[in-house]
């Protein structure tokens, strides 16, 4: 983050210029890489919530008109569907939009909780005197002109005394009873409102400082300042003044409810949140990089990096736990608006999310105030205590100090080098591990093809965040293995055993152990010497050096992903055997075989009374697999594609929890850095009818080619059908071979679900039947021929998670239709 120059002359000697120009240049590298920034976040935004009425509304993207849409207790509602917003802004019980252009102002009274009325009131027009900057508390509303800064409130109390046209604001933000803004010419804050006691205390206690951003919650405020370190001050009651411990400069985007306070991470877009009795640091925030929050009383929202979705968490919301709003379209990162975007950049994929020629979405970051600011302060050395009234200016640093200064720069530098090299050292000879049985994995060289060149980079530290906004694209793989020698292939702590443990093991190899094949050879289920039943892969024994290769890569495959995987939907790796020319893998053991066998085995058929002929059952199946397929391509790092996703390889254990096995033709690899970069062409690998037909046509690998078999799977699910099957019902058509995602997609489609589902299920109960539409509309999206136009895994976890609460829920719900579904497309 660049900071501003210290107003302080120092005079140094040319040997400590020298020194310090190389500490300079160093340190410049190291931050240039790991710092990036975001811009301010007031009460205007693509996204915003009435918390007085549960509301989530937000900004759609890629379409003609930037309209809003609006999520209320289930519902969809299109706000205004031929009208463009730029930006929007949520109270208590109410909605406000800014028209794109700026020279209308609407609201939308939303106080009847159980059912909205969203009809609009316009409280502003004038097609000169734009607006800007929506702020919207509890009942004010308040804007600035976008020319001159000057503030105008409407609403709330109409003995308000807003500021005077002296004074100009480059942003505010409304709490309860007050708002407070940032001087364009001075970057100090100023609070105004009816609760004046709150404002006028809170505008005390920032004082002088020259702030970069501000957000108002129900009775504080948190701000960014030109330092750019975090300060709060107001209420503090539920600790909501209190950010975590060593975390006062790391942050670029803020949102405050009435007792709670949540900052976006400048290093990896990741979310904290703090106050509130700890009831807003959930699960579902983790792993994932937002671009923009916004705050209720009491939950917060936030609109993802990777999907352009909303996720909701808080007491407030639900549950408590967060889940992903259902709002059926891409949301806007930011407004689109006739900018050249020259202090911060352009968001990447401004083109396709901005319809209207000549706007542009400005990238985030912390821009600093370009007005002149008289008097600045000095920029702290370390981060600031608690206390800011209590930081000194600094005086003019002694020689004495300057070189102290230097020479701890050069030795911090020096000794996180010699750090560095040493984990390299450990990692790379294996001595760090101790255990001799121990081997290292295939370290795979993942290359980004950009416009480094194809340089290769390494995963193993957090991405910055500019980084983290060029993921939106399809997830194009470039994959290059690199294999080092035999002492060194296999990772963590994957057990080695000889060949005539596990040929005990299964009693030599016998047919009656036989228990199935995988990806390079045959399964045989076995018991070890200390009781422990597993699954033993052998791979097949042929002569053919071609036979041999393939046995060798998708055991070399299988090792390196499973052995440093670890996941309760994912089957666990045991240990492995390497002797002579034989590979062996051993897993855990899956007592309830594979859900193919379940739904098409011809002893498994005809019994009415498994206990997979349930529609909840086979809906917790289904989500199990995905929350395995969601950890592959959301939390490994880097990310994994299966390539073979069917119902063969869904195991399921003692407990009948679904678990995702065979990674034989897996690959890993990084995003790629752009949509039209040049990748390698990846031979389709996979089976017949799980293979996604653009990665069959194109040979380019992507994430949604796993979706594309988890949708058959889920058709399978629902039809009891083979992925390919023979028609042999009706109109003498005979043995015609026909596809699953043919004989179900046109009947989902025209509303006769029925038609097609399993018979020995039977017709779901009252309380089943919206939640199997649900997966039924959701498997549809996951065939898609395109894959830009199918959800990403966490669309289809959240719509399984809320199919799975439906079969469990006793209370009757109305029909759903695919529009009020989450399937968001992430090109």
């Amino acid at each position: 983050m660049t900071k501003p120059p210290s107003p302080t002359t120092v005079s140094i000697s040319a040997a400590d210029g020298f020194i310090l120009s190389v500490v300079v240049a160093f340190l410049s590298v190291v931050f240039s890489l790991l710092s990036s920034t975001a811009d301010a976040l007031g009460s205007g935004s693509t996204i915003a919530v009435s918390y007085g009425s549960g509301t989530v509304c937000a900004v759609v993207a890629a379409q003609r008109t930037h309209r809003i849409l609006c999520y209320n207790r289930g519902t969809v509602v299109a706000v205004l569907p031929n009208t463009s917003f730029s930006e929007i802004a949520g109270g208590q019980s109410s909605l406000c939009g800014i028209r794109s252009g700026g020279y209308s102002l609407l609201c939308w009274d939303l106080s009847f909780t159980q059912n909205p009325s969203f009809v609009p009131k316009r409280i502003y027009f004038n097609d000169t005197v734009l607006l800007g900057n929506l702020s919207v508390g509890d009942e004010q509303v308040c804007a600035t002109t976008i020319v001159d800064g000057v503030v105008k409130c409407w609403r709330g109390n109409d003995n308000v005394t807003v500021p005077s046209k002296e004074l100009n604001f480059g942003s505010i933000s409304s709490g309860v009873g007050f708002t407070c803004g940032i001087q364009k010419n001075t970057s100090r804050v100023r609070c105004w409102g009816s609760n004046n006691s709150i404002a006028s205390g809170i505008e005390t206690e920032f004082g002088n400082r020259s702030m970069l951003s501000i957000s108002a919650g129900g009775s504080h405020v948190c701000g960014i300042d030109r330092g750019g370190f975090l300060f709060c001050h107001g209420n503090n009651d539920s600790g909501q003044l209190n950010p975590p411990s060593n975390s006062s400069s790391e942050f670029l985007a803020l949102a405050l409810g009435s007792d709670h306070s949540c900052a976006i991470r400048e290093q990896n877009g990741s979310v904290v949140c703090w106050g509130g009795g700890g009831e807003y640091s959930v699960n579902v925030t983790e792993g994932v990089s937002f671009e923009s929050i916004v705050s209720g009383s009491n939950f917060t929202c936030g609109l993802t990096t990777r999907s352009f979705s909303i996720i909701c968490w808080g007491p407030g919301w639900g549950n408590g736990s967060g889940s992903l709003v259902n709002i059926s379209a891409e949301i806007l990162p930011g407004p689109c608006v006739p900018s050249s975007c020259s202090e911060c950049g352009i968001y990447p994929q401004t083109d396709r999310l901005c319809f209207s020629p000549g706007t542009t979405i400005c990238r985030h970051c912390l821009p600093q105030i370009l007005s002149p600011i008289p008097s600045p302060p000095s920029i702290p050395v370390s981060p600031p205590p608690p206390s800011p009234s209590d930081r000194p200016r600094s005086s003019p640093p002694s020689k004495e100090l300057t070189r102290g200064l230097l020479a701890f720069a050069i030795v911090g530098s020096v000794g996180a080098f010699a750090g560095l090299c040493t984990v390299i050292y450990c990692l790379w000879t294996g001595v760090c591990f101790g255990d001799k049985k121990i081997h290292n994995s295939v370290q795979p060289t993942i290359t980004r093809a950009g416009s480094n060149g194809g340089v290769t980079t390494s995963n193993n530290s957090p991405p910055s965040r500019s980084s983290t906004i060029r993921r939106q694209g399809s997830r194009v793989l470039t994959i290059r293995r690199q294999r080092s020698g035999t002492s060194s292939k296999h990772t963590d702590r994957a057990e080695e055993f000889s060949l005539a443990e596990l040929a005990a093991a299964t009693n030599d190899f016998s047919l009656e152990n036989k228990i199935g094949s995988g990806s390079f050879g045959v399964v045989y289920r076995g018991k070890l010497w200390d009781g422990r039943e597993v699954a033993i892969k052998r791979g097949e024994t042929g002569q053919k050096l071609k036979k041999l290769q393939e046995k060798e890569s998708a055991f070399e495959s299988e090792l390196a992903f499973l052995s440093r995987l670890h996941h309760k939907h994912l089957v666990r790796l045991v240990g492995f055997c390497e002797e002579r020319d034989e590979r062996l893998l051993v897993y855990e053991y899956m007592k309830n075989g594979a859900l193919y066998d379940h739904l098409h085995d011809k002893n498994n058929v005809e019994k009415t009374s498994s206990l997979l002929n349930s529609w909840k059952m086979r809906i917790k199946i289904a989500l199990d697999a995905s929350r395995g397929i969601e950890y592959l391509h959301n939390y490994a790092v880097p990310p994994i594609i299966h390539r073979d996703i069917k119902s063969s390889n869904i195991l399921l254990d003692v407990n009948w929890t679904a678990r995702v096995s065979d990674f034989g033709l897996s690959l890993m690899g990084s995003d790629s850095e752009c949509e039209n970069s040049e990748n390698r062409p990846i031979k389709a690998a996979g089976t017949v009818g799980y293979i996604d037909p653009e990665y069959y046509g194109l040979n380019v690998l992507t994430a949604k080619s796993d979706v594309y078999g988890l949708g058959v799977v889920l058709l399978e699910l629902l039809t009891g059908k083979r992925a390919i099957f023979k028609d042999g019902e009706g109109e003498g058509e005979g043995n015609t071979p026909i596809s699953i995602v043919d004989y179900a997609v046109p009947a989902i489609m025209a509303g006769e679900l029925v038609k097609v589902m399993d018979p020995r299920v039977g017709l779901p109960a009252l309380n089943e039947a919206e939640a199997v539409e649900l997966v039924a509309y959701t498997a549809m999206h996951c065939v898609n021929l395109e894959g830009r136009e199918r959800p990403t895994i966490a669309d289809i976890v959240s719509n399984l998670e809320r199919a799975l609460t439906l079969c469990v829920d006793d209370e009757s719900h109305g029909s759903i239709s695919s529009g009020s579904i989450s399937i968001v497309s992430a090109d």
